[in-house]
């Protein structure tokens, strides 16, 4: 009876022992598979070839330094070939339209997109904007296997899961998952518009432009850049927002340029002593006007100096660089309401943005400027006159200016907008102009 029971017993236990190895078998494990089935044949490879001028010391184009060293008069600038791959995301596979990082496709002079099925075809850029880093690309000849929806990058939250798809080191369709470490990044470069979220989703060389997609398989950013010592991944991506994304493409496809508006206000963000001697509450956000352009949409409307500024439109503005992307992703003649403080007390008022003043004969300042677009500083960013482009083998050109310079003083004189450029350079034949050049400060001499 014993041996039985005992045998019983056993059996028992093995029929249990099936069961749970026969569960553990149907019971799904959890995977980003589906997701990545669904989106990665909108995620592409692009492969550019360009030419690009190599720098040269600016005091060579000295006419008289020239003469001495035996060198042509007019000597023509060098150039080189270069090659670069990264990624691209298909937006609208009717129309061909794919989205890619402006920095990808700069100097390109021919643009071949890879797509998942092996297919290469040809891309022609639609527009770019260096400010967002956002290029449009068009692919007209050859059908495109997919795309991705856009999502409202506004609903993110730090800690979601994204996942990461592209092309490093030329490794096609690589994809990597990791959270949403933080949100509105800003102050990563200088001067440009950002609103960038933070992911440890591993980011690489050749991930720019590629996909950063919700669990929900939308696209939630454009991968843009990393933070490293070492040139790859450490855990610090960034990637432009949906959002920002899709308002700068509706401007590229329509107009092939990004039309910005501009309030017409330098700003501070607060800091503790600006909340005391202003009387404001400890925890108060916005950006304080340090300064109204005469004629500008801020005079307009009524906005004065001194005024705390704490929403647009709705929107809240936590600081300086919250309200520069948030007039920045604005076009000529949108109207906003804009929310502030003053004397202690809620105001609003609604303003038209204008155009930003720009100069597109920069040969009316200065022979040497002559092929360089200038512009006054953005919204807050602290003055100078911006070098928006650069036309190839212009004066401009051969004395070293380069599209984003940031012209701060002319012999000795600071800078803070295209007006007083005019006035220091008046009567000038030669003068030594002092750049930022990102990180760099350069002083160029132009005759």
């Amino acid at each position: 009876m014993r041996q039985f029971l005992a045998a019983v017993a056993a059996t028992v236990t093995l029929l249990a022992s099936v069961a749970a190895v026969a569960q553990q078998q149907v019971m799904p494990q959890p995977s980003f598979a589906p997701v990545i089935k669904r989106v990665a044949p909108a995620v592409v490879n692009i492969a550019v070839r360009g030419t690009m001028a190599v720098q040269r010391n600016p005091f060579f184009d000295d006419p008289n330094l020239r003469r001495f060293f035996g060198m042509p008069p007019d000597a023509a600038p060098q150039q080189r070939e270069f090659r670069s791959a990264g990624s691209g995301v298909i937006v609208d596979a009717k129309a061909g339209y794919i989205v890619t990082n402006a920095h990808m496709v700069e100097n390109a002079t021919e643009i071949t997109v890879a797509l998942i099925d092996e297919r290469e075809l040809k891309a022609e850029v639609v527009g770019v904007d260096a400010r967002s880093d956002v290029a449009v690309l068009r692919v007209k000849e050859g059908r495109l296997p997919a795309e991705i929806h856009l999502a409202d990058s506004s609903k993110l939250e730090v800690g979601d899961f994204v996942i990461a798809i592209g092309n490093p080191f030329g490794l096609q369709h690589s994809v990597t998952s990791g959270i949403v470490s933080a949100l509105g990044r800003t102050g990563i470069t200088r001067d440009n518009y950002e609103d960038f979220i933070q992911t440890d989703a591993a980011i690489n060389p050749g991930n720019s432009g590629g996909a950063l997609v919700s669990m929900d398989g939308e696209l939630v950013g454009i991968n843009s850049m990393i933070l490293s010592g070492t040139g790859g991944n450490m855990g610090i991506g960034f990637a432009i927002p949906s959002n920002m994304v899709r308002s700068i493409m509706e401007q590229l496809i329509q107009s092939g340029t990004v039309n910005r508006g501009q309030l017409g206000v330098s700003v501070l963000s607060l800091t503790p002593d600006y909340r005391k001697s202003l009387g404001l509450a400890d925890d108060l956000q916005g950006a304080l006007v340090s300064q109204v352009a005469e004629g500008s949409a801020a005079a307009r409307a009524g906005i004065q100096a001194g005024d705390v500024i704490t929403g647009i439109s709705g929107q809240p503005v936590k600081g300086a660089a919250e309200l520069r992307n948030s007039i920045g992703m604005l076009k000529v003649g949108d109207s906003v309401e804009v929310s502030l403080l003053r004397d202690g007390k809620p105001k609003s008022f609604k303003a038209v943005l204008h155009e930003p003043a720009t100069l597109a004969d920069a040969a009316a300042i200065h022979s040497a400027l002559a092929g360089a677009d200038l512009a006054d500083p953005p919204e807050g960013s602290g003055g100078g006159v911006i070098v928006r482009s650069v036309q190839p083998d212009s004066p401009a050109a051969q004395a070293g200016l380069k599209a984003d310079d940031r012209i701060v003083a002319v012999n000795r004189s600071r800078i803070s907008s295209l007006a007083q450029l005019r006035e220091v350079t008046k009567d000038q034949t030669s003068m030594l102009v002092q750049l930022q050049r990102g990180n760099q400060a350069m002083i160029l001499p132009l005759r």
